[in-house]
């Protein structure tokens, strides 16, 4: 199978370092749609879609492959393959965040530096750790996903957009989980929320920039600052903007910092 076609990659812009654009849960690589236009005279930008997300190849979608996020890490790095990318830079968006780490550990030398956006390497609390979640909570919301999954997209998504004063925001996203095959959804909700990824944040070599919001239902603040004491070269920037989807709530913001961020890492 072409995996340019089985992911549905994008290709725009007229620079040369690849900036790798990876999308979170229940969504597509129209969610960058608001920052990308302002990284497209100097970067080479790279959209895609997850595989059984969006308009990717749903067919693809091997319920064994993607039991955990290896098997998402897996296509991120058959996509650089594809492309014969180098020194890229991914921009992974909360569950796509830890799976960029996990190809950017398999592969150091085919990336750059790492942007993670309300990233959670694990969302359940743990002793010290906080997750956000106990497990009581976790198995609820994936046995509401599992029971009525289009009651969880309309109750779940404006919650988790985090904007009330913006509804066309979460009804976009309820619009977006709703139109994910309910079994894939199912699987890869529990494959997400189950994740426990910690471990292998702590093995991330590459710069990192951590973008935190204020308020996230879904990765609270101690899971930024966790991040940013667990990873060697990162940075954590607590954000303004509130909710789990920054690059739509406040892309000036968002692009702000990825800008800042890209800029002291290339002099250093």
């Amino acid at each position: 199978m072409d995996i340019l076609i089985r992911n549905n990659v994008t290709v725009i812009g007229d620079g040369n370092t690849p900036l790798v654009f990876a999308h979170g849960y229940g969504c597509d690589q129209n969610m960058w749609r608001l920052i990308t236009p302002d990284f497209l005279s100097d970067y080479k930008v790279v959209l895609y879609d997850l595989t059984g997300s969006g308009k990717s190849d749903l067919g693809a979608y091997d319920f064994k492959k993607y039991s955990t996020l290896e098997g998402h890490a897996t296509d991120l790095i058959e996509i650089c393959d594809a492309l014969d990318l180098s020194g890229a830079v991914v921009v992974g968006h909360s569950v796509s965040a830890m799976s960029a780490a996990l190809a950017a550990n398999r592969q150091p030398e085919r990336f750059s530096a790492l942007v993670m956006v309300a990233p959670s390497p694990c969302y359940i609390n743990d002793g010290d750790y906080t997750g956000g979640f106990t497990p009581a909570d976790i198995e609820g919301l994936l046995d509401f996903l599992d029971t009525n999954f289009l009651g969880w997209s309309r109750e779940m998504a404006p919650a988790i957009m985090g904007v009330p004063d913006k509804p066309h925001l979460a009804e976009e996203l309820t619009n977006s989980f709703c139109r994910t095959d309910p079994s894939i959804a199912q699987h890869f909700g529990r494959v997400t929320f189950m994740s426990d990824h910690r471990h292998d944040a702590k093995k991330v070599s590459l710069p990192t920039l951590i973008l935190q919001c204020s308020e996230d239902i879904v990765a609270p603040v101690a899971v930024g600052e966790w991040l940013q004491d667990n990873i060697r070269e990162s940075q954590l920037v607590l954000m303004n903007a509130t909710g789990h989807c920054p690059h739509l709530s406040a892309p000036a913001e968002t692009v702000s910092a990825i800008r800042e961020f890209l800029g002291a890492d290339a002099n250093t």
